[in-house]
């Protein structure tokens, strides 16, 4: 995988700002783009949800020393050019105050969007991780399915959801919005570090195991 390789690179995994989106409803769920559940077995139970359940679509990035977070798409559903407004609105001159960083992002359809990778490949020129074409100039291509090695999967929205779902639950989408901008802010330093330092231990053992899930270890 390009992203293991690179990271036995002294310092590159201190250059990269992970980024994702999660959509959370008022009934609880909340929906990931790329997610992957491992299991051994088929558990064989069903899971009721909340049809039409209010929602909010959330966006956050994520370096070694700082969280970008969150910013509240408007709209209900995230399109490329949504996403692309985003990024130059709010993103990216967020990240202008340094100069040497990596921008990963996955292969939802919103971030394939030709408009979007015509600006990466003018901004940020083998400087973005991500789903791209041969003529696109991403740094390398990010894994379709490797939720073992971002910390917005491993950790940040696994955190938020327990952070804004605890009784009394919210009851209408800016309670939500609420609890997880203070979610957000009430993620430290030092809890930073120890995701950095997971992260790392999760290349190594996926090193070690081929690239194989290691959800169950």
């Amino acid at each position: 995988m390009a992203l293991q390789e690179r990271t036995e690179e002294d310092g590159f995994l201190d250059r990269v700002v992970f980024s994702d989106e999660a959509t959370f409803h008022v009934s609880r769920k909340v929906n990931k783009q790329n997610v992957r559940i491992w299991g051994t077995a088929n558990p064989h139970y069903y899971v009721e949800h909340v049809r039409d359940s209010p929602k909010v679509n959330v966006f956050c990035a994520v370096s070694n020393t700082k969280f970008y977070a969150p910013f509240f798409f408007n709209e209900q559903t995230v399109t490329g050019l949504t996403y692309l407004d985003m990024l130059t609105e709010w993103l990216l001159p967020q990240l202008s105050e340094r100069d040497d960083y990596v921008l990963q992002q996955d292969g939802a359809p919103s971030h394939f969007h030709r408009k979007v990778r015509a600006f990466l490949n003018q901004e940020l020129p083998q400087r973005w991780i991500g789903r791209g074409t041969e003529g696109d100039l991403m740094l390398i291509p990010f894994s379709p399915r490797s939720p073992d090695l971002t910390p917005c999967d491993f950790f940040l929205w696994g955190y938020v959801r327990d952070q804004v779902f605890v009784p009394p639950l919210p009851v209408d989408i800016q309670e939500v919005k609420q609890r997880i901008q203070a979610a957000f802010e009430s993620i430290t330093a030092a809890m930073l570090a120890r995701v950095w330092e997971e992260m790392d231990y999760r290349v190594d053992v996926c090193r070690v195991t081929l690239s194989a899930h290691i959800e169950h270890l």
